[in-house]
This record gives structure tokens, sequence and C-alpha cells, in this order.
């Protein structure tokens, strides 16, 4: 980002919100259709976010943080898909049965969290996620998984719009082109969520554990 849009941002948009008491880690469509060579949905970016977010996953875990995944499924042809199925016909690759919907191997929920099937971007909409996350007492959702600009921002944004203070995690989040990721990331810092890395993840989650000890 240029220094004359970063200074017009910082003037307008520099306020920030509290990593809360009680977080969860939400893993987003982290799904074979993007780690598949040859798949419509793949890139190597995808590829290259798996070891932080297992290492994510392995320090939730560890500090008794609440851990959910995300996936999108839809009947055949895309019934209730609506328009995001027709406005994209890639989507096809989640239809019920398809290999590529599935968890990657390093990546699968355990017995203690949360699948959320879902249809549309959002994490938040037509399902019970929000229900679920006051259910266990979350105020602060980590966001990861795919893509960047498209499931991970909607989910963000939502997140913020249901009280959830949205933490997304750069570089356990990837996009087909670097442009996307970054101008997303920028956008979302500035007015709906607090963008940090994943080795402050990985310390707010120990402070977690510490602080519930």
């Amino acid at each position: 980002m240029g220094d004359d849009l970063a200074a017009s941002y910082a003037a307008s948009f520099d306020g920030h919100l509290p990593f809360g008491e009680r977080p969860a880690l939400l893993l987003v469509d982290v799904c074979m259709a993007y780690l598949t060579p040859g798949a419509a949905l793949h890139d190597p970016a995808f590829e290259a976010a798996i070891p932080v977010l297992e290492r994510l996953v392995a320090a939730a875990r560890a500090a008794a943080v609440p851990v959910l995944f995300t996936r999108v499924v839809y009947t055949a042809g895309g019934r209730d898909g609506g328009l995001f199925y027709r406005k994209l016909p890639v989507l096809s690759v989640f239809d019920a049965g398809s290999p590529l919907g599935d968890f990657p191997p390093s990546l699968r929920p355990g017995p203690d969290d949360v699948v959320v099937t879902k249809q549309y971007a959002s994490s938040f909409f037509g399902t019970a996620l929000a229900s679920t996350l006051r259910g266990l007492g979350i105020d602060t959702l980590l966001v990861t998984g795919f893509s960047t600009s498209g499931c991970v921002r909607a989910t963000a944004l939502d997140a913020l719009q249901h009280g959830f203070a949205p933490f997304v995690v750069r570089d356990a989040c990837a996009d087909r082109h670097s442009a996307p990721h970054e101008a997303n990331l920028f956008d979302l810092q500035a007015k709906y969520a607090e963008v940090i890395d994943s080795e402050t993840a990985v310390d707010l989650l120990g402070r977690t554990v510490t602080s519930s000890g």
C-alpha cells in the first residue's frame, strides 16, 4: 500500500479492538478444493498457509480454546446455493459427496471441535455459528482460512456485527493472488477487525491458558 493511502486512512480509521477473555479459533473452508493441484480453486498460496494453521490449532487445543471449522456443502445442482451458486459455478466442487469438500488430513476436526456447514460466504449467514459462540461464552474470534477476499472477509465482518471481536490472522489466510489478499487485510484492519500475524496469535492463546489456569 502506498504511503499516501496509508496516511489517508490513518487520519480517520485509527481505532482498535481489545482481545477478549474468551476467544475461539475459526478455520473458514480449509478444504481440499483449495489444496488439490489441478482443482479449479487451487493455488500454492493456500498450501503455504497449512503449517501455520496446524500450529494455531495445536496452540488453541493446548490452551483449551474452542476450535471451529466451516465447510461448504450443496445439494445436487446447488439448489440451496441461490444466487451465490449461480454467480460462481465453480462452487459445484462443493456439491455433496465431492472429495474436494473434505478437510485436509492434517486439519481434521477433533471430537471436541465444532463443524459448521454453510452455503454462503459468511460463516454466520444461515448457520448456528453465532448462537454456538454465545453458548460457549465467546467474545473474540480468531479468523483464519480461505479465501481472504471472500469467505474470510465476509465472516470477519459478520463477526463484528454479531458482537464478536474479529482478529484475522494474516498468514493463516490465503488468496489466489497477493493483491486481493493484502487489499482486503488492509481494509479489514482499517474498518472491521484487527489483523495480526500467527506469532501474535499464538502468544495471545498462551496468555489465555495462563489467565484461565
